[in-house]
């Protein structure tokens, strides 16, 4: 009898806990499903890279000498859809930092930089094939940094500070290695318009801030005087549950502002995780 009972008690117990579980995948299957067909705006794509590169400093307010060394990056991006134009377009955030040590051709100097950029940026999805999108758009960015030298007495630091509107486009591909599943994604962006700060040649920063000398240190940039370029190359690829990304980025950031010509050129590696998920649903 007591055997018996336990029996019923096991199989109700077992019966229970596949029926519930069976309900629970059922009703995750339905979420997913009402998520993509009702909210597809509410998936999103997030991405932390960091890595390591070669970097070319140079800026005649400091000095009439490059100066090269190594570069590291963080960058944190955020992709999701939104409702506008019948759903094609997609809304970009994008920050990353970098910090810079460099030397001199004679090896006798040294230079320590940084820059935070941070991105802002839409664009109209063209749908080509299946696996294969062409995005266009604008993005806004706004920058801020330094360079240091850490021989100079006069001058010893430039600042860096400009707000620009570009042109973005990317190119997406999804493909397949043998069953292998692989995203591929180039992006450029493109500064055409904005303003920078940039002192006057041999202007010291105690004269601009501290005498009121600040005519003109605010400039109006576009090609002419800030022809700068910003390219990132990635690859998805699932490892086990996680999705890794392997990122090129090639900054290019120059100008000629006020008699002074400066620009840092980066070649960056990066490595990642993606994040994918759906936003929880507001509560009525």
């Amino acid at each position: 009898m007591k055997y018996r009972l336990l029996y019923t008690l096991t199989f109700l117990f077992v019966w229970n806990t596949l029926t519930a579980q069976d309900f629970t995948e059922k009703r995750a299957t339905a979420l997913t499903a009402d998520s993509l067909t009702v909210a597809p705006t509410r998936f999103v794509t997030r991405a932390t890279l960091y890595g390591a590169g070669f970097t070319n400093v140079f800026d005649t307010y400091l000095s009439p000498q490059e100066y090269r060394g190594v570069e590291f990056r963080v960058s944190r991006e955020s992709m999701r859809m939104t409702r506008w134009l019948d759903g094609n377009v997609s809304r970009q955030t994008f920050f990353q930092g970098n910090l810079g040590y460099t030397h001199n051709r004679a090896e006798n100097n040294n230079t320590l930089s940084a820059l935070l950029n941070w991105n802002y940026a839409l664009h109209y999805h063209f749908r080509l094939t299946d696996n294969f999108r062409l995005l266009a758009g604008a993005a806004g960015e706004l920058d801020g940094g330094f360079v240091y030298n850490l021989r100079n007495g006069n001058n010893p630091a430039q600042a860096r500070a400009y707000v620009n509107l570009a042109a973005s486009g990317m190119a997406v591909w999804n493909l397949r290695i043998r069953n292998y599943p692989l995203t591929l994604r180039y992006q450029l962006n493109l500064p055409l318009a904005g303003v920078a700060f940039s002192p006057h040649y041999g202007q010291s920063y105690y004269e601009i801030f501290s005498l009121g000398n600040a005519s003109g240190v605010v400039c109006f940039t576009s090609l002419h005087n800030q022809p700068s370029l910003r390219q990132m190359l990635t690859a998805d690829l699932p490892v086990g549950r996680a999705k890794m990304r392997l990122a090129y980025v090639w900054d290019a950031q120059q100008f000629h502002l006020n008699g002074i010509k400066a620009h840092t050129y980066s070649h960056v590696f990066m490595v990642g995780f993606v994040k994918e998920f759906y936003l929880l649903p507001p509560k009525k």
